[in-house]
């Protein structure tokens, strides 16, 4: 609730008064000016649920952007982590394979050696 919604039904419940008032003297003037303050703070209250209404909307959109960078950074952490991960592995699978062929080398000499 806001300074409107307040301020609003204040009227209302003054514009209220004056037409009782004015119904019961037989002033047409007062009861008509309490029917107007009653509009006037029907508008009044109804600007002020369209601002509540508004807050509330503008805190879900930040919410939700909140969540879709949140998501998008720790989908962007994880494909960081695959990618180094695959890299690594290629590399891991590379150098074995390496090590394979070097032993096969050494074998090879020590064949050559031996039979030499």
């Amino acid at each position: 609730m806001n300074k409107s919604n307040v301020s609003g039904k204040i009227d209302q419940v003054v514009g209220k008064v004056k037409e009782g008032v004015g119904e019961a003297i037989g002033n047409e003037r007062l009861a008509n000016s309490g029917v107007a303050d009653q509009l006037k703070g029907h508008a009044k209250e109804a600007w002020g649920n369209t601002k509540d209404t508004a807050e509330e909307v503008n805190k879900t959109a930040r919410t939700e952007a909140d969540v879709r960078r949140e998501q998008a950074h720790t989908h962007a952490n994880s494909m960081r982590d695959k990618i180094t991960n695959a890299a690594e592995n290629t590399k891991d699978k590379v150098n074995q394979k390496l090590d394979d062929i070097k032993e096969e080398q050494r074998e090879r000499r020590d064949d050559i050696r031996r039979s030499a």
